[in-house]
């Protein structure tokens, strides 16, 4: 594949209007434009939750970077637990069916990835979209992977992996 052809195959993934008759490969980069497409810190995103009849707010767990909000479908990141939480590491983040005020959040990398899995202290709550936080406890558990929340009144249920090299 020529040097042209790739550059325009570049440009045709990047979404960029561009023809080798138009320019040429040393204005190419000129030509393009950086732009931030996520939260400028995050890590691995392990879990995402969105929010029923409100297509452009969605929470983002990291491996590594804590509890994020976007409420423009993701044109910008805020950071919810700087600050609050004890660690960095999200497993699980769930939308109360039945307020999505309250969020519930789960910490500890639950993909385990030998060495670098991350451990986390528990289960974690907010009334009031993340504003705020409340620690539930759990904070042996370990990794945890998801979050079920009822739709009504009843117990929350979640796996937990229990600390990392403690399983069979």
């Amino acid at each position: 594949m020529t040097r042209s052809a790739c550059l325009y195959l570049l440009c045709t993934l990047l979404g960029l209007a561009w023809t080798p008759a138009s320019a040429s490969a040393k204005t190419l980069p000129n030509q393009l434009e950086l732009r931030e497409i996520g939260p400028w810190r995050g890590g691995r995103v392990t879990t995402v939750s969105g929010v029923p009849g409100d297509p452009m707010r969605y929470y983002m767990g990291a491996a590594g970077g804590g509890v994020w909000r976007t409420i423009n479908g993701g044109a910008s990141w805020e950071n919810l637990s700087d600050g609050h939480f004890r660690v960095g590491t999200i497993g699980a983040i769930a939308v109360a069916p039945s307020d999505p005020k309250v969020l519930w959040v789960g910490t500890g990398e639950a993909p385990i990835r030998g060495v670098t899995t991350s451990h986390g202290d528990g289960v974690w709550r907010s009334v009031d979209e993340g504003a705020s936080w409340t620690h539930l406890g759990l904070k042996d558990a370990g990794q945890i992977s998801r979050i079920k929340v009822p739709s009504s009144a009843g117990s929350l249920k979640l796996p937990t992996a229990g600390p990392a090299g403690s399983m069979c």
